[in-house]
């Protein structure tokens, strides 16, 4: 039998932080993906990724639309972005949504658990792409008609050479099997 209540197993499960953790982690997130930004200020796309990056949203109690709602509601009518100040009262909002039977501050307290001390995920973001047809069309050394002149045995490209048809300068014919063989034939006859 635990020593523990229900509460305080979730607590310990989900983490409790404090405001100034939480608002550490508000900074990184209003940051990401803009380069002017300056921290103190967050907008609605940078909130639903940190809605979404700590487990905020659900997918059950709190959706993306709910995030987004709450994003409407506490920033002022013309602005496009929240302040920290709104960016709490829009977790006051959502963490009686997302722990139902839950007192206000405890919710509030385990929502704080899920945000503090985490950073914007960069999951999935350009990833090279590994697949057959990709592999095949790259691979020099299936390459027929004109495309398998431009490459050498390895692979490399053979350059200008390898693009263009570069006129044959040095005075034989192009289907003569004999060229250089000029000077061998010449010099034994000047011996004599």
């Amino acid at each position: 039998m635990s020593l523990l209540s229900d509460s305080q197993k979730v607590s310990m499960a989900e983490g409790t932080g404090s405001l100034a953790e939480v608002e550490i982690s508000f900074r990184k997130f209003a940051v990401h993906g803009d380069t002017k930004a300056t921290g103190k200020e967050m907008n609605g796309k940078n909130f639903v990724k940190l809605c979404k990056d700590c487990r905020v949203i659900d997918g059950k109690n709190v959706t993306s639309t709910d995030a987004d709602i709450v994003f409407s509601k506490v920033k002022c009518k013309t602005a496009r972005v929240i302040t920290f100040e709104q960016f709490s009262q829009a977790l006051t909002e959502l963490a009686p949504k997302r722990f139902k039977g839950k007192g206000q501050e405890e919710a509030l307290q385990l929502l704080y658990g899920l945000i503090a001390g985490k950073e914007p995920a960069n999951v999935g973001i350009t990833k090279v792409a590994k697949a057959a047809a990709v592999d095949r069309l790259t691979d020099s050394s299936k390459y027929t008609g004109s495309h398998k002149e431009r490459f050498d045995d390895t692979g490399k490209g053979k350059g200008k050479a390898g693009r263009q048809d570069i006129p044959d300068t040095s005075g034989y014919v192009g289907a003569y099997k004999g060229q250089g063989t000029y000077e061998d034939k010449v010099k034994p006859q000047q011996d004599q």
